[in-house]
């Protein structure tokens, strides 16, 4: 029904992944695997509904605590993950790094300690450091190409006085991982046992794979917690701007409210960003549902290519999420040496493990969110400088 076979020149659309890609690889015209946006035109009924609203004329402040928009959350939450999210501690914003950035102001001292999973998102060490936080690293762990987490490392992070919020990524990114019930449930217990604060960035909460299935921090939370996300990550939409939340504690939501609109001036969403995200969630699930089901087919295609080419990987697909996660420790290459070849000899652009801290040193992140052909021709350009290094 719907064709992601399509390439889409994106080229002078001031798009960060193609336009800007010398910004960060110091080269231009690059093929990029990089930034997790996606080469793909939106679901249709996105733009239709942003054509709608652009033909009435009027582009006047606007707002989102409306049965429109609340309703479509409920909606959403209640179709994908089963769950009765309580729209009366709905929080918006521009972007879930800010709102990231606000509760960690509100939850935390400068100096005071941050927890979160590494490798992590760089996002977030640029949002902690930033704000004069520490970070406290608490690395996965890999067991027959799983990853998990050490939960007694987490609670002696979780038991410094120092600590006073867990940044939880779920799904996770870079890794990939869907954190279970279980896991979900030790987490808040723990963060209960130590009287820490939770949020939780499940801005990749659509994008799992197989029988996996995503569980929203608001069905395990104990503690003061705010669960952050939006549409944008699943229906290709972040030059729109805008996110939204959940904060089940009122007097943070308050003073969250306090921070957006007196202190920052941000009382007025971006409707066009309201507007996709009521149609995504009222009707885009079949587009989403196949293009899902494309993003999976191309991640095994990256699995059967590397593995063919390198059967010592033995790589596996990622619980979730449109970045391949690629372990590229057993064939002993040298992070800067395969970027260096992988941009002056291959010319592509893929994301080194190390942007995401030291426990990513070894480690490649593709973006697959993207027709099949440009896959092939990333993995073909991957291929050929690992086997250039490899000895």
């Amino acid at each position: 029904m719907f064709d992601f076979s399509k390439t889409v020149d994106r080229h002078g659309t001031w798009c960060t992944q193609w336009d800007y890609i010398g910004d960060r690889f110091g080269v231009n015209d690059l093929l990029p695997f990089t930034i997790s946006d996606m080469d793909f035109a939106t679901a249709p009924c996105i733009t239709q509904a942003l054509e709608k609203r652009i033909a009435h004329g009027v582009l006047g402040y606007s707002r989102w605590q409306h049965e429109d928009f609340l309703g479509a959350l409920r909606h959403w939450y209640a179709k994908r993950f089963n769950s009765a999210i309580d729209t009366d501690t709905a929080v918006y914003g521009p972007s879930v790094i800010y709102m990231v950035a606000q509760l960690i102001r509100l939850w935390t001292q400068p100096g005071e300690c941050v927890v979160t999973h590494t490798p992590a998102y760089d996002a977030f060490y640029k949002v902690v450091l930033g704000n004069q936080r520490q970070l406290l690293a608490c690395p996965m762990k890999q067991s027959e190409g799983e990853w998990f987490c050490d939960m007694a490392h987490l609670e002696a992070l979780l038991a410094r006085p120092q600590t006073k919020v867990l940044l939880l990524c779920s799904p996770q990114n870079p890794t990939g991982k869907v954190w279970t019930r279980a896991e979900l449930e030790i987490m808040a217990e723990l963060c209960e046992r130590h009287d820490v604060k939770v949020i939780s960035d499940e801005i990749h909460m659509d994008m799992t794979w197989g029988d996996r299935q995503h569980l929203p921090w608001n069905e395990v939370g104990k503690t003061p917690w705010a669960l952050l996300t939006s549409a944008s990550k699943s229906f290709n939409i972040p030059a729109l701007t805008g996110a939204y939340g959940f904060i089940n504690d009122p007097a943070t939501r308050d003073a969250y409210f306090l921070q957006l609109k007196s202190k920052d001036g941000l009382s007025s969403p971006a409707v066009l960003a309201v507007a996709a995200h009521i149609a995504a969630y009222r009707e885009g699930q079949p587009w989403l549902d196949e293009l899902r089901t494309y993003l999976q087919s191309n991640l095994e295609y990256v699995a059967t290519k590397l593995n063919q080419a390198f059967p010592q990987l033995a790589w596996k697909i990622p619980q979730a999420t449109y970045l391949a996660w690629i372990d590229l420790r057993v064939l002993g290459v040298d992070d800067q040496e395969l970027q260096r070849v992988l941009i002056d000899e291959e010319k592509v652009a893929i994301m080194p493990g190390f942007t995401y801290g030291e426990e990513g040193r070894g480690f490649v992140r593709l973006n697959v969110g993207c027709p099949r052909s440009k896959v092939e021709l990333g993995v073909q350009k991957l291929i050929s400088a690992l086997n250039k290094l490899v000895k």
